[in-house]
């Protein structure tokens, strides 16, 4: 490996609070960081690393171990060659357009624009298969083999927000809206700690009832009585509130952009500002949270040009958590006379988006396993690493359909998915497939 071909370092801290410590202090110091998923062969799916710049390497070193940040590991962050991906397919029926783009990929090199736009593009059978055996050689090279496997919880369909394609928008005057109590939450999220779950998804609509007192009592009950890791997504809220739920141990933060197309945010968003979206998904990064984001496929009048903007926009911000599921129409809404999102494109998406930005967990969303079946295995073989299970509980699932015919994805449909796609399940669950045949 030429020296000069490493721009990056990769410093892996002793434990989890060491790490986003170390980040703060970082960025504190003006260095600038992201925090990335962690090459397989530095930790576990999910290890994550504070990814530097070569120049602040030492400076970098220097002020995690002044501050008693305890380092495991601090290793070359190497661009990642697919050797023998091109070379496999030179009796293919691929373009030569197409095949500039995958000897990218081999190289290691950072694609652009227009090949995003290609990639998105293509229709051919056997282009199509060669970008998804690069996006699944990528992830497995990167995160491995292990599917990370967590636990939402649905507890308010509550919402100030009145977005155009979601069935639990204010307008919604048929809905029966609902609240968990705090210890109906806790309820789920011991059963969540006692199958050996790490991560419990904490998500509503934008319910101002849920004040910061009341999110700080959960978060606080949920660190003490699990110590599990937290990820929220509960929508806008103000720094400071960001910050708080930040120091109380909050580890992850879900906020969607959904497109990045400012008209069409603004036609999905009516009541909402694309500059404060981005504002609030800036603060989300200065604070130290993993920061996740992600987009639908197939909004009305979303172009491929669109879908590739999106996927550069993850990579520049350091989104680590990027959910991309294809629009579902909701019924009541706006948008339901208008048609479903292509599954196809929106595996071509995940693709691409493993391909471009490489160490992110890619969840096979929920979405996707409602219009199709097979559409979480398909996920996981186009370079997906992550499966959400529902466990909102009966009463109140039904009531939080984003958009209709919702697949409660659970634990049974998680194996048969990671099976179907060769996938491993994480060493963590304490329970076995066999345990969960109804």
């Amino acid at each position: 490996m030429n020296k000069t071909e490493i721009k990056y370092y990769l410093i892996m801290a002793g434990s989890t609070s060491h790490m986003l410590r170390g980040d703060k202090l970082l960025k504190d110091k003006a260095v600038g960081t992201s925090l990335v998923p962690a090459p397989s062969e530095y930790g576990t799916v999910c290890a994550t690393a504070i990814k530097v710049k070569i120049e602040d390497k030492e400076i970098s070193e220097k002020i995690l171990r002044e501050n008693n940040i305890t380092i495991e590991g601090i290793y070359p962050d190497k661009p990642r060659r697919l050797a023998g991906l091109v070379e496999k397919l030179m009796d293919s029926v691929i373009s030569p357009e197409f095949m500039e783009v995958l000897k990218k990929i081999e190289d290691g090199e950072d694609l652009k624009e227009q090949d995003i736009v290609l990639l998105l593009s293509t229709e051919r059978k056997a282009e199509k298969e060669a970008l998804f055996h690069a996006a699944d050689r990528m992830r497995k090279e990167i995160v491995g083999d292990v599917v990370d496997i967590r636990g939402a919880v649905e507890f308010s369909n509550y919402c100030r927000k009145d977005c155009r394609y979601c069935g639990i928008r204010k307008s919604l005057d048929d809905l029966n809206r609902y609240r968990m109590c705090e210890d109906e939450i806790m309820e789920v999220v011991h059963h969540l700690h006692e199958i050996g779950l790490k991560t419990v998804i904490l998500q509503s609509g934008e319910d101002l009832w849920w004040t910061p007192e009341k999110i700080s009592s959960l978060i606080k009950r949920v660190k003490d009585e699990t110590k599990m890791n937290i990820t929220l997504s509960i929508g806008e809220r103000a720094k400071e509130e960001y910050e708080l739920y930040k120091n109380l141990g909050t580890n992850n933060f879900l906020l969607k952009i959904e497109t990045t197309n400012r008209k069409l945010f603004d036609f999905i968003h009516p009541d909402d500002d694309y500059d404060h979206r981005v504002k609030c998904s800036s603060w989300l990064r200065e604070l130290g949270y993993l920061n996740g984001s992600g987009n639908i496929i197939g909004l009305p009048g979303q172009t491929v040009e669109d879908i590739a903007k999106d996927i550069l926009f993850f990579k520049e911000m350091g989104i680590n958590m990027i959910g991309i599921g294809p629009f579902v129409p909701a019924k009541g809404t706006p948008l339901e006379g208008y048609p479903q999102g292509d599954i196809e494109m929106t595996l071509k998406a995940v693709a691409v988006t493993r391909i471009v930005c490489k160490r992110v967990f890619i969840p096979a969303t929920t979405a996707l396993a409602s219009l199709d079946p097979d559409g979480q295995t398909k996920a996981l073989k186009a370079g997906a690493n992550t499966i959400m299970l529902i466990n909102t509980p009966a009463k109140y699932r039904y009531n939080y359909q984003i958009y209709s015919d919702k697949n409660m994805v659970d634990l049974e449909s998680a194996f048969i998915a990671v099976e179907e796609s060769g996938r491993k399940m994480p060493p963590y669950l304490k329970v076995k497939r066999e345990d969960c045949i109804k």
